[in-house]
């Protein structure tokens, strides 16, 4: 459990910054890569999977950010946001690997190994979308739908990582009403330790008081005593 500065016990999980993992960012570049692959290569009218393969990219993206962000207080919403993410990147792999097959397109994880291998060390080693946009005007239908099918492999395996992960967290630390509890008791078991060390003290003052007092009055019967 984190802290404030004051040693108060806070019932907020520590942020996750979603920006810097690698299955979001890959997740970002996937969007702008399916609205240039459909834009090229998809009719501009009159079918519906253009608007269903966009939506299942920007539904990965976004389901990732809005439920990182909101995993600092609820790791419920956080593990159903990115469950949906996970299922949209189904999704969106389905309908590329369908287009391929529709066009009679290898699929080089199964039929080009070599290429295969070669975009998938570029997919490893690159993650951020100015990486990769510069070939979106170049590469052919192919080259593009492998590269998705690639990166939607590569997302899927993370997040399926990150979820695991998060599902041992909820199962040691509990949701946000476990954490409150939690919270609460430490707060008031702080509170008592605070009190009893103050009654403690009050004790000891009173015993120097007392004893200070016998001096004194011991002073005293010495001062009548000469007199």
């Amino acid at each position: 459990m984190s802290h404030y500065d004051d040693g108060t016990p806070s019932v907020m999980r520590k942020k996750t910054v979603y920006t810097e993992l690698h299955f979001y960012r890959k997740s970002d570049v996937l969007v702008q890569l399916t609205k240039a692959f459909c834009q090229r290569f998809m009719p501009p009218y009159g079918d519906r999977t253009v608007d269903q393969m966009v939506q299942a990219a920007r539904s990965v993206k976004q389901n990732i950010a809005e439920g990182l962000t909101d995993g600092q207080t609820s790791f419920e919403v956080e593990i159903k946001l990115l469950g949906i993410a996970k299922g949209s990147n189904q999704e969106l792999l389905e309908d590329y690997q369908d287009y391929i097959k529709h066009h009679n397109i290898p699929e080089w994880a199964k039929e080009n190994i070599s290429r295969f291998d070669k975009m998938r060390r570029f997919c490893l080693d690159h993650s951020d979308e100015c990486d990769y946009h510069p070939y979106f005007s170049k590469w052919n239908d192919e080259e593009m739908a492998n590269l998705a099918i690639c990166l939607c492999h590569m997302i899927d395996k993370a997040m399926t990582t990150f979820l695991e992960k998060r599902d041992r967290e909820f199962v040691v630390e509990g949701g946000i009403r476990e954490r409150m509890t939690a919270a609460r008791k430490e707060m008031r078991s702080t509170q008592n330790q605070i009190i009893a060390q103050k009654d403690s003290e009050i004790e000891l003052m009173k015993a120097q008081l007392a004893q200070q007092q016998r001096e004194i009055e011991f002073l005293k019967s010495q001062l009548k005593g000469e007199k």
